[in-house]
């Protein structure tokens, strides 16, 4: 997990790309009312949402920094997942007013004029956007953000709408075709919809603990290359994700012979593994089981004083296997 002077770094950088996001806003009214274009309105009215967006996603980042405490065991990560819920519902708002107000554009002549300025204005705030965005993500990438990741998608996104914009709008100043102008303000708010659907979808992942296969798969893979012999079984593994921090739990089976001392050596163990390779990102909570006699087929400890039926080959310990809520024996499939 990010220690304190980066949380304070990252919720630093928010607020700029808060303020920033206003006076870009300023920059994008101005060559509406220069232009009098739909694009460029609609262009202005998602800086709208980003700078709202923005600002919710500050106070999470500031929300979530918290440390736990007696109301929020596993801290106040979970609200960054409705902070980039509420940027793509925002988001995905104006994608539809702007779909809506662009239709109505495509049947009513109107007069574009000082594009030469409103296309200057508008290249310079679309370029800020896609560099901030890109700034946004690479810190969050570093940090595991979901909002400042959302945000920095959403800022992204703008810098690309705003170059098609352009193009539209560059076209407009040459045929003089009006029509176009409404044309590039509903491409614009389709591909806002499609963005917003891109943030919303790990957000509500989030909210409702939705398996992140990819990453148990990496867990999986570390524990398969490090097994131990005296590790017979493991099982119903799962994880939750507070805002940054995962928290993992599974059923480890061991010797029933073992006594507590020995048993904590080995959660300790696969404790160390993990942090070795997710660092403090990850809690690992592990509930012991003592082996049965139907996993002996399965198990490798060669010194084992109370076998019953010999070892027939280890399983393989991959992701859909760690996932089942059972214990495993020989008369599951078995590898060499």
């Amino acid at each position: 997990m990010p220690n304190s002077a980066s949380i304070r770094s990252e919720i630093r950088l928010q607020a700029w790309l808060v303020v920033l996001g206003v006076l870009l806003m300023g920059g994008k009214l101005l060559a509406w009312q220069l232009t009098g274009s739909h694009a460029i309105l609609s262009d202005a009215a998602e800086s709208l949402v980003n700078v709202l967006a923005g600002s919710f996603t500050w106070y999470s980042l500031v929300w979530s920094a918290r440390p736990r405490d007696s109301n929020h065991p596993y801290g106040h990560g979970k609200i960054e997942f409705l902070a980039a819920g509420i940027e793509g519902a925002l988001l995905a708002l104006a994608g539809l007013l702007i779909v809506l107000n662009a239709v109505i554009g495509l049947f009513e002549q109107h007069e574009l004029k000082s594009l030469d300025w409103g296309l200057a204005i508008i290249a310079t705030a679309g370029l800020v956007n896609f560099m901030l965005g890109t700034w946004a993500r690479k810190r969050a990438a570093k940090t595991h953000s979901l909002p400042l990741d959302a945000g920095g998608k959403h800022l992204q996104a703008d810098g690309y709408t705003t170059a098609g914009l352009l193009v539209g709008l560059g076209l407009v100043w040459l045929t003089g075709w009006w029509w176009i102008d409404a044309l590039v303000a509903l491409l614009f708010g389709l591909f806002l919809c499609y963005t917003a659907w891109g943030i919303l979808q790990p957000s509500l992942a989030g909210i409702m603990d939705e398996a992140d296969e990819q990453l148990l798969g990496r867990v999986a893979e570390v524990l398969q290359q490090n097994r131990q012999t005296d590790w017979v079984d493991f099982h119903n593994m799962r994880m939750i994700r507070y805002g940054r921090m995962l928290h993992v739990d599974a059923h480890l089976t061991l010797p029933r012979y073992y006594d507590v001392q020995q048993a904590h050596e080995a959660m300790d163990q696969i404790d160390r593994l993990v942090t070795a390779e997710f660092g403090q990102q990850m809690e690992f909570f592990i509930h012991v089981d003592p082996c049965l006699p139907s996993s002996c087929g399965i198990c490798a400890k060669a010194d084992c004083p109370v076998r019953s039926t010999a070892f027939t080959g280890s399983m393989s310990w991959e992701l859909s296997l760690l996932m089942q809520n059972k214990k495993h024996q020989a008369t599951s499939p078995v590898g060499s």
